[in-house]
């Protein structure tokens, strides 16, 4: 029987998923996604995991218990950098040790380290070291690395064409607008706003409200950098500054009616980048801001009833001030 891989739904998932996936295939292993995200997966990665963690990590947790007891290997990579200069959640760099020491009776964790810091090379050395757990053949492993690279940039360009990452992973489909009432940008990171239990499916609520959602991955990453490299200091933290380099964008070249940033409670990066952002949109005196705070508490109702104020908001401001800040 072919050897199993578990790849938990969650983080980086949304980010990756197509590269991890293309690379174990070639190389003649299976792979094994955990469940959606449910209140139960929720719950027990609440109980097994740390307190003080945000909630993308113990939702994680949760994932990793739904595919203990059904793989051969767990893959969690080690992930540092993913662009040169640049670092990533410094949580992420300590998952492996947190799953094995909070989970018992877990199978062997893959968790080769990912670190592009210094050098693009790593990412192949990376690969290398994987493909090795299953084959001895440099052939095959280059082979399965050059068609993960391939199904990587396939996927992005779909991001890109206004796809969402649920309609690609899942093969979901959502209704074409013909003429979109509103154009609201949803800015998070990935595992936020794509995972519908977390957010609050708040995506499908707004399309079935006839409106038009922009989000980060739709947008050019040169247009991103550009933007990002106008702040006074580098931002060094790679999605926290596509987030921020994402918002400036938007208010300076996009129509949009209004933003609604996802962050999670206990996120340092969030409560550091979110606030800036604000301060942006403010300062730019005519696009509503929403900023939406989610940990394992958040309720349906709640976040329904903010959001629905939100949109009456921008509604009612395009039909009685032509846009116009009531300041102004």
């Amino acid at each position: 029987m072919p050897v199993k891989v578990g790849i938990p739904r969650a983080l980086m998932y949304y980010e990756y998923f197509p590269l991890w996936k293309a690379f174990f295939n070639e190389l003649g292993v299976d792979v094994l996604l955990s469940a959606p995200t449910t209140k139960t997966i929720l719950n027990q990665g609440v109980s097994a995991c740390v307190d003080e963690a945000c909630l993308p990590v113990k939702l994680f947790h949760g994932h990793v218990l739904d595919l203990k007891d059904k793989v051969d290997y767990i893959f969690i990579p080690r992930l540092k950098s993913v662009s040169k200069g640049e670092y990533i959640c410094p949580k992420f760099c300590g998952i492996p040790e947190m799953i094995k020491y909070s989970i018992k009776d877990i199978p062997p964790i893959i968790d080769v380290e990912i670190n592009l810091r210094n050098n693009y090379n790593n990412l192949y050395k990376s690969f290398l070291a994987v493909g090795k757990l299953f084959t001895n053949s440099r052939y095959q492993i280059n082979t399965a690395y050059n068609q993960a690279l391939k199904a990587h940039y396939q996927y992005k360009s779909l991001l890109k064409s206004g796809r969402l990452p649920g309609e690609i992973l899942e093969g979901k489909r959502s209704p074409g607008l013909k003429a979109p009432d509103l154009t609201i940008a949803v800015i998070g990171h990935v595992y936020n706003i794509y995972d519908s239990y977390i957010s609050m499916d708040l995506l499908n609520k707004l399309r079935k409200q006839n409106i038009k959602i922009i989000t980060p991955e739709q947008i050019d990453n040169r247009l991103i950098e550009n933007k990002a490299e106008t702040l006074p200091k580098r931002m060094f933290w790679t999605f926290g500054k596509r987030l921020l380099g994402s918002v400036l964008y938007l208010i300076e070249h996009e129509k949009i009616d209004g933003i609604i940033y996802i962050m999670s409670f206990g996120c340092g990066i969030d409560a550091f980048v979110a606030e800036l952002s604000e301060i942006k949109v403010r300062k730019s005196g005519s696009i509503p801001f929403f900023l939406l705070t989610l940990d394992e508490h958040s309720g349906d109702a709640g976040v329904n009833t903010r959001l629905e104020a939100f949109i009456d908001m921008i509604i009612w401001r395009k039909q009685n001030e032509g846009n116009i800040p009531s300041h102004g």
